[in-house]
């Protein structure tokens, strides 16, 4: 498959298994359409198929800012043949669920492209791992066709989100700002003093 983004041309080879194998999917397009990448970026292309944005990413950004991960053993090897392909030899493909492998903590970008066919817990774990992995002034941009579980968690998790519909796809942008801190667990109210002193008699 051979694709010109961003007026980058780029080759791609697949496999069945493979997320669509045929053509680069029409979310990853309207994804693709609302992101720059600059030198100055620490990207992660998370959930990465066979490619396609982390290589955009290398290509534009520097193979030495960009990680690719994905859980899929076949998507991971497909990743490596097509950076090869791509003159981008040495780039940083991780098998990895979700954030399992990537340790680091200083990503101004985060991109993902998650399965929401299914049910949420990728993509809670996605966006709720993508808060402590973000730099401050870093951002996640998703894309998805269901709007309203996203906006609702993406708003609770990093204080807004905005959102744009693009061919039937919602891309969704949220930033984590300075001072912020994910809510935790309320913790218990303090015993009285009574109680405390009825604790210690």
């Amino acid at each position: 498959m051979d694709i010109t983004l961003k007026g980058i041309g780029l080759k791609f080879e697949t496999a069945p298994t493979n997320f669509s194998p045929n053509k680069v999917d029409s979310g990853t397009l309207a994804m693709l359409s609302v992101t720059e990448f600059s030198k100055k970026d620490k990207i992660l292309d998370l959930g990465c198929g066979y490619g396609v944005v982390g290589i955009l990413a290398a290509a534009l950004a520097g193979r030495e800012n960009v990680i690719l991960c994905d859980i899929s053993e076949c998507a991971v090897r497909q990743a490596k043949i097509n950076a090869e392909l791509n003159h981008l030899s040495g780039l940083d493909i991780r098998l990895s669920d979700g954030f399992s492998h990537v340790p680091e903590e200083d990503f101004t970008l985060i991109l993902s492209n998650p399965p929401y066919h299914a049910d949420f817990s990728t993509a809670r774990r996605f966006i709720e791992g993508a808060f402590k992995k973000l730099a401050v002034g870093g951002r996640i941009i998703m894309v998805t066709k269901r709007r309203e579980w996203y906006k609702n968690k993406l708003i609770s998790t990093f204080g807004g989100v905005r959102i744009q519909e693009i061919n039937g796809y919602y891309v969704f942008i949220a930033e984590k700002r300075s001072g912020m801190v994910r809510k935790k667990e309320k913790k218990a109210p303090a015993l009285s003093r009574k109680l405390q002193r009825r604790q210690r008699e």
